[in-house]
């Protein structure tokens, strides 16, 4: 059975990921699931990443990490950053949040995620893809999350390559996909 954390600070515009993981104990061996939202201190955090097997983080980042938008009490604004690079080294990990690639790959990590993931339309326009409706984005959003949550369960390398396909579809049409879709990564 592995020992599932997930790791989303509670924010409405970050709300789309949830389906990623509100499926996860319809997996076999996947019936120990954590979700932790917020409130608690970052201590607590990395004590509960020591106790799990696979641990899911998303939301909003940057290149140092995952942040924890008031919702956890820290002193730098990041609930994953440098200091939980260790704990997470030898984890079954997924990165799902801004710039994640960057994180990872300073660090050495192993796992699935993203890139610079545009999620809003604020975020389409700033790379490049000026006038795009919410719609799109939305749709880009919602597909994701819904195809990676049929497979989140998953081990990482089938995992990556169905996202992969599937939502590889879905960037013919919709360019923000197209967009977040080249930048979804897999190292193990």
């Amino acid at each position: 059975m592995k020992k599932t954390l997930v790791i989303h600070p509670s924010d409405r515009s970050t709300d789309f990921l949830t389906p990623i993981y509100m499926d996860l104990k319809s997996f076999p061996d996947f019936d120990d699931v954590t979700i932790i939202t917020g409130g608690m201190t970052k201590d607590e955090v990395n004590e509960e990443i020591k106790q799990h097997d696979r641990i899911m983080m998303m939301g909003h980042g940057s290149p140092g990490g995952l942040f924890s938008v008031g919702q956890f009490d820290t002193s730098f604004g990041y609930i994953i950053d440098n200091s939980t690079v260790d704990l997470l080294r030898n984890k079954e990990c997924i990165f799902i949040w801004c710039n994640a690639d960057k994180f990872v790959e300073a660090h050495q990590l192993k796992g699935l995620y993203s890139g610079m993931f545009i999620s809003e339309v604020m975020e389409a326009n700033y790379c490049g893809l000026q006038g795009t409706q919410q719609s799109v984005v939305d749709e880009s959003n919602n597909y994701f999350a819904k195809e990676l949550g049929r497979v989140s369960g998953q081990p990482l390398v089938e995992a990556y390559e169905y996202v992969r396909d599937t939502y590889g579809i879905l960037a013919e049409t919709n360019p923000v996909a197209k967009y977040n879709h080249y930048r979804l990564y897999l190292k193990s």
